[in-house]
């Protein structure tokens, strides 16, 4: 990927303002500088003046994933510190969760060619990033921005350009009410002859649900795949039974749910799907019934 050192510099100064990382600061990233979302937030945090620390206990922010988010808040009293989280959908359950025990949470959505697209509390309250437009056509997202990358420097990539100078990676949504609502890259499941989309299911479910969920497609020998969706909390079995029954069709509601308090992740701190579908498919997760 070609990214000009304007393109990520550019945004510093916004960045600073929306999250107050600056001279004094103490900045804890414990995610790899190989995931861009980290990458970014140490080159800011030095450009600012802010120090780099090693652990939450000295931190007055923080960089995370939403996984990583959870993890912090479950693990007992969390020092005050202001938590940018990205990399993944942050939902409003995690973020009241979060704000009940005192963290200051800010989330954006962005793509590693797109840079900061938009921004805000939550999952369902993002904005357009200062300096950045988007629309959404046909169900697609679609950028103009001065922080998008220039293209790649090798094989071709999901990111695209039209003359007008909106730029896209393919990630769905919608914008309503000045609101950006992120769909996420399409990924469809055929069970029973029908078509469901894994990010519909998701949403869906993600809006009533404590912890997160996780859905899948698995194989079925009758049905050639089937949805599966995964929680990190067992609690949430019901309320999500009922709310798949409300909103969903008979078709995209899951046929198996299953507990995993802690998914495995990747090394950026997203949730492995292919090592939980593993997981699922071999019997190692808990049916809740």
């Amino acid at each position: 990927m070609l990214r000009t050192p304007a393109s990520w510099a550019g945004s510093f100064a916004a960045v600073s303002e929306l999250t107050g990382i600056g001279p004094g600061s103490r900045v804890w990233v414990p995610g790899p500088s190989t995931s861009t979302m980290n990458l970014f937030a140490v080159v800011h945090a030095r450009d600012a003046g802010a120090t780099l620390v090693d652990d939450s206990v000295e931190a007055t922010h923080a960089v995370l994933t939403p996984t990583a988010l959870s993890r912090l808040v479950a693990s007992g009293p969390v020092p005050p510190m202001t938590v940018v989280v990205a990399g993944d959908r942050l939902g409003p359950a995690l973020h009241d969760r979060c704000v009940d025990a005192g963290l200051t949470v800010h989330h954006y959505y962005g793509a590693a060619e797109l840079s900061f697209v938009a921004w805000g509390g939550h999952a369902d309250g993002l904005r357009p990033f200062p300096g950045v437009e988007v629309l959404a056509e046909d169900g697609v997202l679609w950028v103009r921005s001065p922080f998008v990358c220039e293209g790649y420097d090798g094989p071709p990539g999901p990111f695209e350009r039209r003359p007008d100078g909106f730029t896209t990676v393919g990630d769905l949504g919608e914008v309503r009410d000045g609101l950006v609502v992120v769909h996420g890259r399409p990924e469809a499941v055929t069970t029973g002859g029908a078509t469901v989309r894994v990010v519909d299911v998701e949403t869906a479910l993600a809006g009533g649900a404590a912890g997160e969920v996780v859905v899948l497609g698995v194989p079925h020998d009758d049905l050639g795949s089937v949805l599966a969706a995964v929680l990190t909390t067992p609690a949430d079995l019901a309320p999500l039974r009922e709310r798949a029954r409300e909103l969903l069709t008979a078709a995209a509601r899951p046929r198996l749910w299953l507990a995993c308090p802690d998914p495995p992740l990747t090394a950026a701190g997203k949730v492995d799907r292919d090592a939980l579908r593993q997981a699922v498919t071999g019997g190692g997760l808990r049916r809740l019934t």
